[in-house]
């Protein structure tokens, strides 16, 4: 059962990438793009934003640079899409900061970095996107989570935290917002291979590119979907473990990640 409206036509489409300079976000602008969809695609770094904007052709494509910690900078970017475009009808965001951290390992300044960037961050996008979509009664929102927010995970004492707290604030939007007119979606992705998880001195199973993942995600919105989550083999997994009760889950992780 769909949840959301499905999406049919992206030649129709406007679409902003909030985190879109390397990995998953600049593979779904370029195949959104490829779909005939309008991309504006955001992040810090605006060298990389213009090598996608030149790669994608000028016609259908703006780069936006901007800082998701620093709120009148999102506002500031939407000023200038919505003059260029006269508005935006799906916002993706997706960006993120990961370090791998057990709890001897706690350095305050990097978590907060984290919680700051994974999860202030998309309250500060949200409070600008929100009220344009509430106005226009239409428009979507996508909240870019992981799999590591689904239970506890060894390594993940930060970042797990602030993807679990993203799939509760999207179920949250969810229940608020579509009576509102609007679609919501939590993405939740496996591992998949970019400079983020470049990081890793572990295996990672199920490991895919950015580019399968993006057209994980792209299928996701076509069906209308609540919760885009893949590998579909490896994330059911997870969903079963999520299930286990304490006693039977926290054997079956330290097994698994021998960690």
């Amino acid at each position: 059962m769909a949840l959301n409206n499905k999406i049919t036509n992206w030649a129709r489409k406007r679409v902003w990438i909030v985190g879109a300079s390397t990995g998953i976000g600049a593979a779904l602008a370029a195949q959104l793009h490829a779909l005939k969809a309008k991309v504006a695609v955001s992040a810090r770094s605006a060298d990389k934003l213009d090598e996608i904007v030149v790669r994608l052709g000028n016609d259908r494509a703006m780069a936006l640079p901007l800082d998701i910690t620093k709120v009148e900078t999102i506002k500031d970017a939407e000023t200038k899409l919505v003059a260029a475009w006269g508005g935006y009808d799906l916002v993706v965001f997706m960006a993120g900061d990961y370090t791998a951290m057990r709890a001897w390992e706690l350095d305050l300044k990097v978590a907060k970095q984290m919680v700051t960037i994974n999860w202030e961050g998309f309250l500060n996008g949200l409070s600008i996107v929100i009220p344009r979509f509430m106005a226009a009664k239409a428009g979507g929102i996508a909240l870019v989570s992981s799999v590591a927010g689904y239970r506890g995970l060894p390594k993940s004492l930060v970042y797990g935290p602030t993807k679990a707290a993203l799939i509760n604030l999207a179920e949250v939007l969810y229940l608020d917002l579509k009576e509102k007119g609007l679609d919501v979606y939590v993405i939740c992705p496996g591992f998949v291979k970019t400079p983020m998880t470049d990081k890793n001195d572990f295996e990672m199973p199920s490991l895919i590119t950015p580019e399968e993942a993006a057209t994980e995600i792209i299928r996701g919105f076509e069906k209308g979907e609540f919760e885009i989550h893949f590998p579909k083999g490896f994330t059911r997994m997870l969903k079963a473990l999520r299930l286990l009760p304490y006693s039977m889950y926290f054997p079956a992780i330290k097994k698994s990640t021998k960690l």
